[in-house]
């Protein structure tokens, strides 16, 4: 047997590891979703996003620093560090918004156009063609996003529109991370995107702060806060055990984990148009994934464009 016909299998292994490790990954996001529209009807949402990169900063320097030292913080970057930290605030900033107006699985179903827009993004970046099927995928994402929202409905609030800006910021975030992460270390990047946050949320906090959350609150932060590290931690040892037009389609399973969480936490059941929106995004995000994997085939290049779940 050749040396080809015996490594096929330990690749497959290794694929399959890491699209377990993503699917556990956006079944975490969803959930820390879950518990941040809980928490944030009860308190503001500047306190939860402290918790939220708090938590997140103190953790990863724990974990890097015995190993590092302060060379976990080198970087030849630091200018587009800290913009990614500040894009990554401000996506998590209209994230738990979001969620303070609407349902869990159609925040996330709205906010998985991303990966739609940015093909058109990096595309125009770097000077390349978009095909017409691309266009056809980003406007049949579009479209599900407006069916979910319904602009003409009666019941319909600009609050809605919160998530589309939410899908620009995170767009912006996701290339900058892809270009980035060509030459910076995926732990160094979390360190800066973490500690980035904290400060503009240590900031902001005195104007916010009124009480001590309860114990149940303060606990339920925490988790999230822990929930929302390991995720991001599962998602780097996804990207090292397979490729990112591999593990993309995956991360459209965190709708069926956000809804399962508004039907059991929020006893929320979407109607027939939301649940045909969230569809016509899945399908139209899957079809992205999948045409990717054509066009490397075709051109014998891998896709720069990390996408990662909004969390």
């Amino acid at each position: 047997m050749s040396s080809e016909n015996l490594a096929k299998p330990a690749i497959l292994g290794k694929t399959l590891e890491g699209i377990a490790w993503a699917v556990v990954a956006v079944a975490f996001f969803a959930t820390a979703d879950t518990i941040a529209k809980f928490v944030t009807s009860s308190l503001s949402v500047l306190v939860a996003l402290w918790f939220r990169y708090a938590i997140q900063s103190v953790v990863m320097t724990a974990l890097m620093l015995p190993k590092r030292g302060m060379q976990a913080f080198k970087t030849a970057h630091p200018k587009f560090q800290i913009l990614r930290g500040l894009l990554l605030v401000a996506t998590t900033l209209l994230a738990f918004s979001s969620l303070q107006f609407m349902p869990v699985g159609e925040f996330t179903a709205i906010v998985l156009i991303t990966p739609l827009v940015i093909t058109l993004l990096a595309g125009r970046l770097l000077g390349e063609v978009v095909s017409p099927l691309r266009w056809v995928l980003v406007v049949g994402g579009f479209v599900g996003a407006m069916v979910i929202i319904r602009p003409g409905d009666e019941a319909f609030h600009w609050t809605a529109l919160l998530p589309l800006a939410l899908v620009g910021t995170n767009a912006w975030f996701q290339v900058l991370t892809s270009k980035l992460a060509r030459t910076e270390d995926p732990m160094t990047m979390q360190l800066y995107s973490g500690w980035t946050g904290a400060i503009v949320a240590t900031v902001a906090l005195p104007f916010v702060w009124t009480t001590l959350p309860s114990l149940k609150l303060l606990v339920l932060l925490v988790v999230m806060a822990c929930l929302v590290t390991a995720g991001h931690f599962m998602l780097t040892l996804a990207y090292q055990r397979a490729p990112a037009t591999t593990l993309t389609p995956y991360f459209y399973l965190q709708i069926c984990f956000a809804m399962l969480g508004g039907w059991v936490v929020f006893a929320h059941v979407p109607d027939i148009w939301v649940i045909s929106g969230m569809v016509l995004i899945g399908i139209c995000g899957v079809a992205g994934g999948w045409l990717t994997v054509q066009e490397d085939r075709k051109t014998g290049q891998k896709n720069q464009v990390i996408i990662e779940p909004i969390e």
